[in-house]
């Protein structure tokens, strides 16, 4: 409250609320957790989250919009860089890799949790995630010459795939051994050097 006793709200309760939820869901899963569960962990009663989410479901969708905006966001910034197909497109795996292993709550969200959204929520986030596969299929293209839009497409979700796995186990491995191990295995699936 300031002084005059005006309520102030905390501009970062949002960003709370979304990585409280992200750590419940991931761990035990989207049925299993309650907005008051997600509240209490975010520090606040579970009818707060009202104020900034109209629902459960407005939370998850929110999670993996973000999910999609950073990827989506990075790849652009890659790919108008002006830098050759063969740096966008380590530096497309490089992002991946780094999304994989730093952010494994979000993918283990989108990969367990995109089913329980509403339709039209399902077919917004797919279209994003196809629009994604694109541009990775495009500088692939690009950086193998001759290879056909099937092959450019398995070869993408094989190596889109592997790097994610690592959201459903931990490894043991340390972070730079992991982040090179998963780098060597998505440009094999990727067939590039």
């Amino acid at each position: 409250m300031t002084a005059d006793g005006t309520r102030v709200r905390d501009p970062g309760r949002r960003e709370k609320i979304l990585a409280a939820a992200a750590e419940l869901v991931a761990r035990r899963g989207y049925h299993a957790v309650s907005l008051a569960d997600i509240g209490a962990a975010a520090g606040i009663v579970g009818s707060g989250i009202y104020r900034h989410f109209g629902s459960k479901s407005a939370i998850l969708d929110a999670l993996l919009d973000q999910a999609m905006d950073r990827l989506l966001g990075n790849a652009g910034r890659v790919l108008a860089s002006g830098a050759g197909d063969e740096q966008v497109l380590a530096a497309l795996v490089a992002d991946q890799v780094a999304f994989a292993v730093d952010d494994r709550r979000l993918v283990q969200l989108y990969q367990r949790e995109i089913h329980t959204l509403p339709e039209a929520d399902r077919r917004r986030l797919r279209r994003r995630q196809r629009h994604y596969i694109e541009e990775w299929v495009h500088v692939l293209a690009g950086v193998r010459p001759g290879i056909t839009d099937g092959e450019a497409r398995a070869r993408v979700h094989a190596a889109i795939g592997a790097i994610q796995s690592v959201a459903s186990y931990n490894s043991g491995l340390p972070r730079g051994e992991l982040v090179r191990l998963l780098t060597g295995i998505a440009r094999a699936c990727l067939s590039v050097g």
